[in-house]
């Protein structure tokens, strides 16, 4: 595995070991001892998939504190535009939005940790979105920031979106409860 910098400290890419032949392709999205001889978080404790249609974002998803979580994305089928956000206050990259894309022939992860909401636009006739995180669902702690609210050229412009996504807090009026740590 490979492990890339992004512009957000402590988010990463990771090129996983892909093995291509006649039969299709073999790819090994996470390994206990060298996530963690990566410095990587290998305490997850759920994992889930979502199915999504071209024009759909999903997004900025995080939960708050004490529920926070580190996050590990990737995409089985199709292709995303995937799109980080730091919400981390003190960070050099505080308010900073990146865009990576995300696909099943790329075969590349992303890597969140706390503090970073994650959010993306599938660009494909649909795509299904993978999921690791540290922490268990906890609706009261579920938030948002608002898509079109963040510093992001996304690459759709008028997108299928949940109520619920619809109705988050704008980017400008959200006061963070996140604090960067260099550890």
């Amino acid at each position: 595995m490979e492990l890339l910098q992004t512009g957000i400290p402590g988010c990463y890419e990771i090129k996983p070991n892909t093995f291509r032949d006649n039969r299709g392709t073999f790819v090994k999205t996470y390994h206990n001892d060298i996530f963690a001889e990566m410095g990587l978080r290998t305490d997850w404790k759920e994992e889930y998939y979502s199915v999504s249609n071209r024009g759909v974002i999903r997004g900025m998803h995080f939960q708050t504190p004490p529920m926070q979580h580190a996050k590990m994305v990737y995409c089985l089928q199709g292709t995303v535009q995937d799109v980080i956000l730091d919400l981390r206050t003190g960070s050099p990259s505080y308010g900073t939005c990146i865009s990576i894309e995300l696909s099943s022939e790329k075969a590349n992860i992303i890597y969140l940790p706390e503090g970073v909401a994650h959010g993306f636009c599938t660009l494909t006739e649909q795509a299904i979105m993978q999921y690791k995180v540290t922490s268990v669902y906890s609706s009261q702690h579920d938030s948002g920031i608002l898509w079109n609210s963040i510093p992001m050229d996304w690459q759709c412009t008028a997108p299928t979106l949940s109520d619920r996504d619809a109705s988050f807090i704008r980017l400008a009026n959200f006061l963070s409860p996140f604090q960067y740590t260099t550890s």
